[in-house]
């Protein structure tokens, strides 16, 4: 809704003169989130990507996601592998590699089923959610780290050199899936409403957004069947502030 305070008069019956006041007159709505703080949000696969920076090993790093209603992400098209190596991840100092070459472990695994004049195997989706999702090219792997092991796991290097970021360079690689890394979550699109709450299906709730006045209810991770109320100006009060989170709520500011 936008505020547009406005005095109006007409001629009504017997001459008298009839006064309006409108306050919020309604504009095209446009929700603003999708994801909680701190995800980033692909339109392609409705789904939300989120880097965790402390390195945690593979299982670990598992139960992380899933904390979050999400998954080590695996990814079902070029396209989305693209959108995550174009994103500016956030970067701490306490990152646990080097901010212009990091590895994430994703939701692949590697097993290898030949050792004898060289090393075989091939990718399996760790966990089985898509039939969609695409399978990595073969992996860099290190041959004497994988002598005892025979299911490796997935880390995906993103180089952010200006440079070869453009060109969407990447690695991959087959790692011990006990070592420590920063890893890459995802879950689906949610609904988010005005105060960064994550919203349940079925329920309703007032979107991120400008407008405190709206009520929608959560389908699908996506705000519809959306009612907006419409207030009146605070009575006896001539300049004031309408709080812009909470719903009819304001601050008269006469003396």
């Amino acid at each position: 809704g936008k505020e547009n305070v406005d005095s109006r008069h007409s001629r009504g019956r017997g001459g008298e003169t009839t006064r309006f006041h409108t306050v919020n007159v309604a504009q095209p709505v446009r929700f603003s989130r999708k994801c909680p703080t701190g995800w980033h949000h692909y339109e392609g696969t409705a789904s939300c990507y989120r880097v965790y920076l402390n390195g945690e090993n593979y299982w670990d790093a598992v139960q992380t996601c899933q904390r979050v209603n999400g998954s080590l992400a695996t990814f079902t098209a070029d396209q989305e592998l693209w959108f995550i190596l174009a994103q500016e991840w956030d970067l701490e100092e306490k990152a646990f590699v080097r901010k212009d070459q990091r590895r994430l472990w994703v939701g692949y695994q590697y097993v290898i089923t030949n050792r004898n004049h060289s090393l075989e195997g091939h990718w399996e989706v760790a966990y089985k959610g898509s039939s969609e999702v695409f399978l990595p090219p073969d992996p860099t792997i290190d041959k004497a780290m994988s002598e005892k092991e025979n299911v490796l796991c997935a880390q995906l290097q993103c180089i952010h050199l200006p440079t070869l970021r453009r060109d969407g360079f990447h690695s991959w690689y087959a790692e011990n899936c006990y070592e420590k890394s920063s890893f890459l979550c995802k879950r689906s699109q949610t609904c988010v409403d005005i105060k960064d709450n994550i919203v349940d299906e079925g329920y309703y709730f007032t979107p991120k957004g400008n407008d405190p006045c709206l009520s929608c209810t959560c389908h699908n991770g996506e705000p519809e069947m959306c009612v907006a109320a419409l207030c009146e100006r605070p009575q006896g009060c001539q300049q004031y502030l309408k709080d812009p989170k909470e719903c009819c709520k304001f601050t008269c500011l006469d003396p």
